[in-house]
């Protein structure tokens, strides 16, 4: 137990550098001048290059078993990298420099699900996840619960200072974890049991997850969709997948400008994430006891309901409301987006996990890793763009039919699974 709370030590500090820098770079785009298609942009690439991240990291763990190595590579770089955003003012090279922070931010992932299944036996797996994931939480809770009083002393850019400064801890951290694996990373993908908390435990950071790299035929379920003759039905769920962050992501790469458009200081909408973490942390206690009382099908389709009145809120009552007012109407809209979220992802990976065909566990989630990048890759620039060009509502609303569209595919999903007829 000793060893195992040893290495853990760097979970809590790059939690919060990671959270933190997730606020405060969008920020920083808009306090440079820039509009809410460079946020479209910054996030886009930041996300994108996550996900090429994961695929090269898990090649790197499961080839050469390195864990100490990529922990330190990577935190360095986030510290780096947090300084060169502290010292830079060009637009571009935020672009650029955060889009790097990405490639490297997501490097602990491989590590830490190694980690796991070496400190503990696979059906302890679960325990230890749900450790790890409310370290995170309160990670994030720190790193906004710095970020709503930071108004008060600093200026928005020292900030990246307090996330270099988090960074170098974790940095220095990694030098207690032992320094070669002998488990290979792909292992996971034979307790399913395991690789669902990676899932269901980790929903503030997306998560991809790369045993394989997708090739071009493990694609068929879903094209055969669109051939209107399904193979398996699970394509129909890699795609309800695919909308469902689509459309998410175009409203939460929205949020943040449109809270700076109508003048919320740098603090409040740290405090709005403030408090949306706290109400995911307070949720993911009861959504086990809900999705056990109604089932998963149910808990998925109910999800829906908030998150889509969630962007309604949003867009009708901040822009009609004044001071705390609007500061209430956008905790209000966050927590239920972040409380749907929390039953979806969880409901979700439940359904997901059983429909897999049993051998093709790598496969398939690497399949689903890819939609979800797309996704959030896709609705990072057609927020950015639609917002700027046409206006917020505008996103607001496609994000609304995109999401609705998931749900719809959805219930096909369950129409085919439930008749077992071929289309």
């Amino acid at each position: 137990m000793k060893s195992k709370k040893k290495w853990m030590l760097f979970v809590l500090p790059s939690s919060i550098t990671a959270e933190g820098l997730h606020i405060v770079i969008p920020l920083y785009v808009l306090f440079l001048g820039g509009n809410v298609a460079n946020v479209g942009i910054v996030i886009g690439l930041h996300y994108g290059l996550s996900a090429i991240g994961a695929v090269f990291w898990g090649k790197v763990i499961d080839k050469y078993h390195l864990k100490r190595a990529i922990l330190v590579t990577c935190f360095s770089a986030i510290t780096i990298c947090s300084i060169g955003l502290f010292f830079t003012k060009d637009l571009s090279l935020v672009v650029l420099i955060s889009s790097i922070s990405g490639f490297f931010i997501i490097g602990k992932n491989p590590v830490t699900q190694v980690l796991v299944m070496e400190s503990v036996p696979n059906n302890q797996w679960s325990q230890l996840f749900t450790r790890i994931s409310i370290i995170t939480t309160f990670g994030s809770l720190g790193a906004f619960l710095v970020g709503s009083v930071w108004d008060r002393f600093f200026d928005l850019r020292p900030y990246f200072l307090f996330c270099a400064i988090t960074s170098g801890i974790a940095t220095i951290l990694s030098f207690g974890v032992g320094s070669k694996s002998i488990i290979e990373r792909h292992t996971i993908v034979h307790s399913i049991h395991g690789i669902r908390h990676i899932f269901n435990h980790n929903r503030l950071n997306f998560q991809f997850i790369f045993t394989k790299v997708p090739h071009p035929h493990d694609f068929k379920p879903i094209i055969t969709v669109f051939q209107r003759k399904m193979s398996h039905d699970i394509g129909v769920l890699f795609l309800t997948n695919f909308l469902f962050y689509f459309g998410s992501n175009i409203f939460f790469t929205a949020f943040i400008p449109f809270l700076k458009k109508f003048e919320f200081t740098n603090s409040e909408v740290f405090l709005v994430y403030l408090i949306q973490t706290i109400t995911l942390l307070t949720i993911f206690f009861f959504v086990p006891r809900l999705i056990a009382r109604i089932s998963e099908e149910r808990a998925t389709q109910i999800s829906y309901l908030p998150r889509i009145l969630g962007i309604i809120t949003a867009a009708t009552f901040i822009p009609i409301t004044i001071g705390d007012y609007s500061l209430l109407m956008a905790i209000i809209s966050s927590c239920m987006m972040v409380s749907a979220f929390s039953i979806f992802s969880v409901s979700n990976s439940i359904i997901l996990f059983k429909t897999i065909p049993k051998g093709f566990e790598g496969t398939y989630l690497g399949v689903n890793s890819f939609m979800v990048g797309v996704g959030i890759f896709s609705g990072a620039l057609t927020a950015g763009y639609i917002s700027e060009w046409l206006s917020y509502s505008v996103s607001f609303a496609i994000a609304i039919c995109i999401i609705f569209s998931s749900l719809v595919m959805f219930r096909f999903y369950l129409k085919h699974r439930l008749s077992h007829r071929t289309i």
